[in-house]
């Protein structure tokens, strides 16, 4: 039984900047639970996930000279390259706003419920959204999993554009918030 091996974050970015194979593998074996999580709650389709999570990982690959660490982490990264990449094809596959939601009489929307990977929340970011209110959780949930644009998140539930402009900027301060104190 060999010791398990960590790297601090500069260490992984420098193996991946570098072409390290080592150190990618170590990356993948570590990460790609959370970012198929992330892939498979915005898709909602296992296979769909499972070849988007090679995209993902190709993604970073090519793309981790752009990486800046003074704008953020690098599993941040990670997961907004995995978050937009899920969402591109959900776009490309012209997925109808239909789908995101549905209707369940007088005008109220009930989300679909997705099953994620128990992987994923180990993160506890089931935990931190829950802090929010249910009126920011629907906004995020729509924004950053279904891929909605602002403008359609207002028509789908029938509030001003600026109101989901409002509770979407209250609701990422106060996650800045709940994350600092994590």
């Amino acid at each position: 039984m060999r010791p398990s091996l960590t790297y601090t974050e500069a260490e992984l970015v420098q193996g991946l900047k570098a072409r390290d194979e080592k150190i990618f593998s170590y990356v993948y074996d570590h990460y790609s639970p959370a970012l198929y999580g992330v892939a498979l709650k915005v898709v909602n389709d296992e296979n769909a996930a499972v070849d988007l999570l090679q995209d993902i990982f190709l993604k970073i690959w090519r793309g981790i000279d752009r990486y800046d660490e003074e704008k953020g982490r690098l599993f941040t990264w990670m997961l907004n390259i995995a978050r937009n990449t899920a969402i591109d094809t959900l776009r490309s596959r012209a997925h109808k706003l239909g789908l995101k939601m549905q209707e369940i009489g007088n005008g109220h929307y009930r989300q679909e419920q997705l099953t994620v990977q128990q992987s994923v929340d180990h993160l506890g970011l089931g935990k931190v959204l829950d802090q929010l209110n249910k009126e920011q959780r629907v906004i995020i949930d729509l924004a950053y999993y279904r891929g909605c644009t602002q403008e359609e998140i207002a028509k789908l539930l029938d509030i001003p554009l600026g109101t989901v402009k409002t509770r979407m900027r209250n609701a990422i301060i106060q996650l800045r918030n709940i994350l600092k104190q994590v």
